[in-house]
């Protein structure tokens, strides 16, 4: 089957936000999380699924809803559940607390990103035109 143009078409994690509850740092790890899938980590069938979301030929929503992956996700959630069962509440806690930090790392970066698209120093360029009014 010809592929057509939209087969080298990549998404970014804007594609993810209403996902996440539109934060952009959780999109971010969603999308990179989709591409450790796609490099094949979690087996062929996650591995073609997250290739499917990330060139943006199906959505995660509709992917997920196709019993061959959906399976294959419960399947690989499975020992983590379990894991997570018999940690104590304290070693919940300390993992939680780790995930918030490494989200709020996520956002600084993206932060840092947007800063740095925008001139970095954060000082106007005489030239950028903002502020200006002929009235």
């Amino acid at each position: 089957m010809a592929e057509g143009p939209e087969s080298n078409r990549r998404v970014d994690e804007s594609e993810f936000l209403e996902m996440s509850q539109q934060d952009p740092a959780q999109a971010r790890v969603l999308r990179k999380s989709l591409e450790e899938l796609a490099s094949g980590r979690g087996g062929e069938a996650l591995k073609e699924m997250a290739q499917e979301v990330l060139s943006g030929r199906s959505g995660l929503r509709d992917a997920v809803n196709v019993s061959a992956y959906s399976d294959q996700l419960v399947a690989q959630a499975a020992p983590m559940a379990e894991k997570w069962a018999a940690l104590s509440e304290a070693e919940r806690e300390a993992l939680a607390a780790e995930g918030e930090r490494s989200m709020a790392e996520e956002q600084a970066r993206i932060d840092e990103e947007r800063r740095a698209s925008q001139g970095g120093d954060g000082k106007k360029s005489r030239h950028d035109g903002r502020g200006w009014s002929l009235y």
